[in-house]
């Protein structure tokens, strides 16, 4: 049986699915929408219907942090987020929220709006940067180019927002490693409190996948990765998680609650949740309905919700596949507090990666070597159930 100390901290995260045009390397669940209407006015009323079936989950727990995502949220008017805003206000505690985070693409006008979504309450955004690179932004098949993202940013910090982070790609299609750290001096020039730099992947189904570009070579990709995170690192980002560098006091907290395995809502169309339970010793996974007319028909009826128990033999690979992408790893308290297990359950794979150099175990924390943290996949591996 699982037994828990407390609720973990909660989070909410509300999916806005549409862009402008879908990007060929994207694998979320975005939707173009090709010349139609935005249907902002009835999504937000679905929205706040959905919400209403996952309030009895969690009465009396407030909402640390909120992220507005998808798609492209910000394709949304001011004056339908803030309904969005006072909806969720009006049906959750959010009094003591720390931050809330508002995806933005600088393809859609953004330097004009970033004002008016402070003055809603959000107090940090994410902006799709990508390259600061014409020529890569083409190919990426990005709506904006280097200027776009460029006042963008600068009017992220015009705009008084407490925070805010840009996403950064490398081992774009014909990209060379002076290209790849040319986008990261451009950044620091621009001083991002946050930077997300992540590798270009190729993911099924995408239009990549069917008509995969030229990737620069393994040993290109290698260098860029090492060149860049040393440089970050230089200039005074800490790396505290696998893709994500901050300064002092500006970790994503949202995606903090999610690497350590704490609960959150997911509301909109695809949209993903995880909410323990103790009292009755289980943790549920909550999904959306995915296609957005989908969703639209059925938000607020059990037909759009699919709810199941993570079971007892996943959650140690549920916990490490999120707790062990953060540099410091976690408290080994941490694993029975957010998974209801001791930490022995887990043990002899532990032991067996301290052997092999992939991890740190002392009485307090558990951590990824540098080594751990390259190979993590490997690492992860080994959490996996026995079939």
């Amino acid at each position: 049986m699982l037994q828990f100390s407390d609720n973990p901290p909660l989070s909410l995260y509300v999916h806005l699915p549409w862009c402008v045009e879908k990007c060929p390397y994207c694998d979320f669940n975005s939707h173009g929408l090709k010349g139609r209407e935005l249907p902002e006015t009835d999504y937000v009323d679905a929205l706040l219907r959905d919400l209403e079936p996952e309030l009895p989950l969690i009465w009396g727990r407030p909402i640390e942090t909120v992220f507005l995502g998808g798609g492209t949220p910000s394709l949304f008017s001011p004056e339908a987020l803030d309904r969005l805003m006072s909806g969720l206000r009006a049906l959750l505690d959010l009094r003591f929220t720390r931050e809330l985070t508002l995806e933005v693409n600088p393809g859609t006008d953004m330097a004009s709006r970033l004002a008016e979504y402070r003055a809603i309450g959000f107090n940090r955004v994410s902006i799709g940067v990508q390259s600061f690179d014409d020529r890569s932004l083409e190919r990426l098949g990005r709506i904006h180019d280097r200027r776009a993202a460029w006042r963008t940013i600068e009017a992220a910090h015009d705009a008084g927002l407490d925070s805010f982070n840009i996403d950064l790609m490398h081992g774009l299609p014909g990209q060379t490693e002076a290209d790849g750290l040319a986008d990261i001096e451009t950044a620091i020039t621009l001083e991002p409190p946050h930077l997300s730099w992540y590798q270009l992947t190729i993911e099924p189904n995408t239009a990549f996948a069917f008509s995969p570009p030229a990737l620069p070579p393994e040993a290109t990709l290698d260098r860029i990765g090492e060149a860049g995170q040393a440089r970050l690192v230089d200039a005074g980002y800490s790396h505290y998680e696998i893709s994500a560098f901050a300064r002092p006091g500006h970790e994503c907290e949202h995606n903090l609650n999610y690497w350590r395995f704490g609960d959150y809502l997911g509301l909109g169309a695809g949209a993903h949740g995880k909410i323990t339970l103790p009292a009755e010793n289980r943790v549920e996974r909550r999904v959306r309905s995915r296609h957005p007319n989908q969703y639209l028909e059925r938000a607020g009826t059990a037909a759009n919700i699919e709810a199941h128990d993570i079971p007892r033999r996943e959650l140690p690979f549920e916990f490490m596949l999120n707790a062990l992408r953060l540099t410091d790893g976690f408290p080994v308290s941490l694993f029975q507090e957010r998974t209801g297990m001791p930490i022995a359950v887990a043990s002899k794979t532990l032991r067996g990666l301290e052997e092999d150099g992939l991890i740190e175990w002392d009485i307090r924390d558990i951590r990824p070597t540098e080594r751990g943290h390259r190979f993590l996949n490997d690492v992860l591996a080994r959490f996996l159930p026995d079939d």
